[in-house]
């Protein structure tokens, strides 16, 4: 396979090429040290991803390990895929090391990065979480408006907070605060989202008091107060004249950032130019864009769109284009893409004609021919006790709930994880839908010198049929390292790893500055 040198592939990032450089690891060892535009595409599960998060099969690629030996098996895949221009980072990241260029920390780093340079450039007003706790102790005239998701929210909130995820707040500030006179206070899990959510109705110019919640849940947790779990306020649709004022002002706002627009007809010919990728995303809620949207975006809402930049779009320099048939939305998410350095183009019109029905699901890759089992057969090998069932399926996912008695594995570690697993009888690999399990199967069959059984229709079958279910994580034949506990999430983690993280976020300014392939402007 060619290489690539740490330095060209900078240079590449700083010139706004396309490439697309692919950390191969799983989560948890990238979140240690990466390359600010590295995108995280875990061998384990390179094929499911690739096909939508790499769109054009000839766009450059630059795979990287951390001497694992993951890149001759990811070459392979993608080669089966018809990706045909691949490379090697020299020296994998130890050559980015050596060549003295950064590694950043945690996952969506660049956007985290960004976030900071917002707050530092344009001083976003915020609170402490002793304030902000003040002011929702007495004030009546006050609207706390949560920029996560709806699960994040519903798992642990502020109190009288409201769920207004991201791209929801510009155009839904005014009918939750319709006082000019009232306070809003924007929060997050961190730093990143109550900064751009903060920051988005200042830059709408909004009428209100606005801030951030300083350090978000974490620092709110610091200061020893007490969270909200299992909430369901949302914030209110808007009137027809509030509708209209917010899509002015986020229009204006994206007009600033010098977001262009562009036509159905006009999308169709982007569409056909094969020298550039282009991403087509819908910025609205999950809820609408499964009740109708554009066949061909992929649901990407506008505030996670934004904080997941390496996730959605893993391809630097490549072009993206939103829809939203309001408008606020995609204005003012991509005012933020723009700032980010991305070729962003708001979709005018669309909706108009027959739109496809429900949520957004992955592109499958081909899958090969295995030896299944089906669910009634499994139970009953099960409870004859001559089956070893390995889930290769997240740690999370496997927490939540897997098949009883089985084993959890990652796909890229099926080697270790053999070393752990009980082989003296048949072998049934299941994963969620079992996809992920028929790509493992022949990998298995390699390592094991024996051909395992796949489940049909996977652990969702099996849970379809009513049959019982075991949480937690007691049989690891390998370490969970596939998922990066985020000290963002959950109540759980130590007050040092919380202060640890926002420390880190303090300081991605300076090291943007070192890192500086970064392009970042802001309004």
């Amino acid at each position: 396979m060619l290489t690539q040198t740490p330095e060209q592939v900078r240079l590449d990032l700083i010139a706004r090429c396309e490439i697309a450089l692919l950390d191969l690891r799983e989560e948890d060892a990238f979140a240690r040290g990466h390359p600010l535009f590295a995108a995280n595409t875990p061998l384990s599960r390179l094929e499911l991803e690739a096909v939508d998060r790499l769109p054009r099969k000839d766009v450059r690629i630059v795979l990287y390990d951390d001497g694992e030996g993951l890149t001759p098996p990811a070459a392979a895949q993608l080669r089966a895929l018809g990706y045909a221009n691949l490379r090697e980072l020299e020296g994998g990241l130890e050559g980015w090391r050596r060549a003295g260029f950064e590694l950043f920390q945690d996952v969506n780093s660049a956007s985290k990065a960004f976030g900071e340079l917002v707050e530092a450039r344009r001083h976003t007003p915020s609170l402490s979480a002793e304030e902000a706790k003040a002011l929702i102790d007495t004030s009546a005239d006050l609207a706390v408006l949560d920029a996560r998701r709806w699960d994040e929210y519903r798992t642990m909130s502020i109190p009288r907070g409201v769920s207004a995820p991201g791209a929801e707040l510009v155009l839904r500030a005014a009918a939750a605060a319709p006082d000019p006179a009232t306070t809003i206070i924007v929060n997050c899990a961190g730093r990143t989202r109550s900064i751009i959510g903060a920051q988005s109705l200042i830059n709408a110019g909004l009428p209100n008091p606005v801030f951030a919640l300083r350090n978000g849940a974490i620092g709110w947790t610091l200061a020893g107060l007490r969270l909200d779990h299992g909430q369901d306020r949302k914030a209110p649709d808007p009137s027809v004249a509030e509708e209209t004022d917010a899509r002015l002002r986020a229009r204006a706002v994206a007009d600033r950032a010098g977001v262009r627009r562009v036509s159905p007809d006009q999308l169709g010919e982007l569409s056909r130019d094969r020298s550039r990728t282009l991403y087509r995303f819908d910025v609205r809620t999950p809820e609408e864009f499964a009740a109708g949207h554009i066949a061909g975006f992929r649901s990407a809402p506008g505030g996670q769109l934004v904080q997941e930049t390496d996730v959605f779009a893993p391809v630097r320099g490549a072009r993206i284009v939103l829809a939203d048939d309001r408008g606020v939305r995609a204005d003012m998410t991509a005012s933020w893409l723009a700032q980010m350095g991305w070729e962003v183009l708001v979709l005018d019109g669309g909706f108009d004609v027959l739109l496809a029905l429900g949520p957004w699901t992955p592109t499958p890759p081909p899958l090969p021919q295995v030896q299944t089992i089906d669910v009634p057969a499994l139970s009953t090998r099960i409870a004859s006790g001559d089956v070893t069932v390995v889930d290769l399926e997240s740690s999370p996912a496997h927490r939540r709930g897997h098949i009883p008695g089985a084993w959890f594995a990652i796909r890229a570690q099926l080697a270790e994880a053999l070393e752990r697993l009980p082989l003296d009888r048949e072998v049934v690999l299941v994963s969620c839908d079992g996809d992920l399990a028929r790509l493992a199967a022949p990998e298995f069959e390699i390592i094991a010198d024996r051909a395992p059984l796949v489940l049909e229709g996977g652990t969702s079958a099996w849970r379809a049929e009513g049959l019982p279910m075991e949480s937690g994580l007691p049989r690891a034949a390998n370490s969970p390292v596939d998922v990066y506990r985020r000290p963002y999430e959950g109540a759980d983690h130590a007050p040092e790893a919380k202060q640890a993280y926002l420390d880190w976020e303090y300081g991605l300014v300076d090291q943007l500055e070192r890192d500086a392939t970064h392009g970042f402007f802001v309004l």
